[in-house]
């Protein structure tokens, strides 16, 4: 396993240093035989990188496949009730319905690149399973897809999807039966099917290079949102750049085109799965980052009425923002969400993912406490669409 080796960097939001460190947090904490197999990864990521004819097909798949760029949408109305601009990132107005597209082209791409036919997932929402069954079908590569028990129950809608675009979805019936447990068998069968398989990561979490990897693969939403509040906006840069927080891929990928702006970063996790707001140092999954945990140090269940939120660290990029003070990171309820989800659908005839209305939650509960100056300006990172959790919705209503 890697060592502890700090080497503090500004929060440029560029390349980690070495070993793959965000100050004390990332590294590479795998197995020995899974080493060579992330230092591979890493050193095809660094070439394809390099690759204009890389970068161009990435490109070229992002507009023709996956619609981008995604617009800019003025949330006129719940705007004007909350004395603020309020832009909006959609990302739900993608090819499968969120941000996940963007990484899994990328990861793809790589593994073709890499000569592995197969690609290895985990997925909470479905939405990380969805875009990689859908993006093994476009390639003609195989994938395997594992998914918590609980959450093959409550988004079964995205687990047929998975099975209709040619995935085989493996229901983990461990632990908690969501996110982690997933993640946890995920990374067990990559340690033995290293020679043919490909593991892509769905978040900005993991062993090195994976949490960098996957928030240059996402930069693409940060990037293309600084250029639309230039024309939008006049200046370019907005008072408050804000995005939900699990694993913190879309959060990473829109902060990234701001991080060296004046803006205002907001980071907003789910209360049930803080583990930025409530966590502490530990290693799971390959890195060290901020975890939920016992007195014992054993991890704690994560719980939100989202599903992708529903897992019991961050990325470890996250956790170094928040110590350097540049990003901030507040907490929803379950019910929040739920009321915000209602007020978007009502007010600008968008339903949102329940993940990203968490952040849609602070903004409005921020506003209406006096927190935000009038006449703020807000972009915020719309990370999928509603349509996943209609069901759930229907129950919750």
């Amino acid at each position: 396993m890697s060592d502890l080796q700090v080497r503090p960097r500004p929060a440029s939001m560029g390349e980690p240093a070495a070993r793959g460190r965000f100050g004390e947090f990332g590294g590479g904490y795998v197995p020995e035989s899974l080493v060579p197999t992330c230092h591979e990864v890493e050193d095809a990521f660094r070439d394809a990188w390099r690759d204009p004819g890389f970068r161009s097909a990435l490109d070229t798949l992002l507009a023709a496949h996956a619609g981008r760029p995604t617009p800019l949408t003025p949330a006129w109305r719940l705007s004007a009730e909350l004395g603020v601009t309020l832009l909006l990132k959609r990302e739900d107005l993608t090819h499968t319905g969120s941000h996940k597209i963007n990484n899994v082209l990328g990861q793809a791409l790589l593994a073709r690149r890499m000569g592995r036919p197969r690609l290895i997932a985990e997925t909470g929402a479905g939405q990380h399973g969805v875009a990689t069954a859908t993006a093994a079908a476009l390639l003609g590569l195989r994938a395997t897809v594992f998914m918590g028990e609980r959450d093959v129950e409550r988004q079964a809608l995205n687990v047929f999807r998975m099975r209709v675009l040619g995935a085989e979805v493996v229901p983990v019936r461990t632990g908690s039966r969501t996110l982690k447990d997933a993640t946890s068998e995920a990374m067990r069968h990559w340690v033995g099917a290293t020679a043919d398989a490909y593991y892509c990561v769905g978040s900005v979490v993991g062993p090195h290079p994976y949490p960098w990897m996957v928030r240059e693969f996402q930069r693409v939403i940060g990037d293309e949102a600084r250029r639309q509040c230039a024309a939008e906006l006049g200046s370019g840069v907005p008072d408050l750049v804000v995005a939900c927080v699990g694993g913190g891929s879309n959060a990473a990928g829109t902060f990234a085109g701001f991080v060296d702006t004046s803006a205002r970063l907001v980071g907003v996790e789910a209360d049930g799965g803080a583990s930025v707001s409530r966590g502490r140092v530990g290693v799971l999954h390959g890195a060290r980052s901020l975890f939920l945990q016992d007195d014992d140090g054993q991890i704690s269940e994560a719980h939100s009425v989202a599903p992708g939120l529903d897992y019991p660290g961050v990325g470890p990029e996250h956790a170094y923002l928040r110590d350097l003070g540049r990003a901030r990171y507040h907490t929803v309820s379950d019910a929040e969400a739920v009321g915000a989800a209602l007020r978007l659908a009502r007010t600008e005839g968008i339903i949102p993912a329940l993940e990203s209305a968490h952040a849609v939650a602070w903004v409005i509960r921020a506003a209406e406490a006096g927190e935000l100056e009038p006449g703020s300006t807000v972009l915020l990172t719309l990370s999928g669409r509603g349509d996943k959790d209609l069901t759930a919705l229907m129950e919750l209503m």
